[in-house]
């Protein structure tokens, strides 16, 4: 395999949790990362803490999550599907804009695990 910068990962920078109760996983994580969130909405609530995003999703979101989720950040998010695909993951999400110019996939790996990737532009 070749290392060539579209396809190398720039690590995990974003985390995002399925919750029951918006309201009060707001206070837990608050006091846990020591800042208020930055994105505080009704669906969805995000911390920047330490170079890292922390988000909220209530009920798992439209992509009906049941576990935490961490988000690869990629320089070219089709690259590295096409490559995470050919290497046997699944495209559970395809790769689509979630506002901002950010783009977001998730794929399942061969244990079901989902992976988050993540472009910004």
């Amino acid at each position: 395999m070749t290392d060539s910068s579209a396809s190398s990962t720039q690590g995990i920078k974003t985390v995002l949790h399925p919750v029951s109760d918006l309201a009060a996983a707001k206070k837990v994580y608050a006091a846990l990362l020591g800042v208020a969130p930055q994105n505080d909405d009704s669906y969805y609530v995000g911390f920047e803490a330490a170079g890292q995003h922390i988000g909220l999703v209530p009920g798992g979101g439209p992509q009906g999550m049941t576990s935490p989720v961490a988000y690869w950040h990629v320089a070219d998010i089709e690259a590295k599907l096409a490559e995470v695909t050919a290497a046997g993951a699944t495209v559970k999400e395809p790769a689509h804009d979630v506002g901002g110019g950010r783009l977001v996939a998730t794929v399942t790996d061969l244990d079901g695990n989902v992976l988050g990737l993540l472009q910004d532009r």
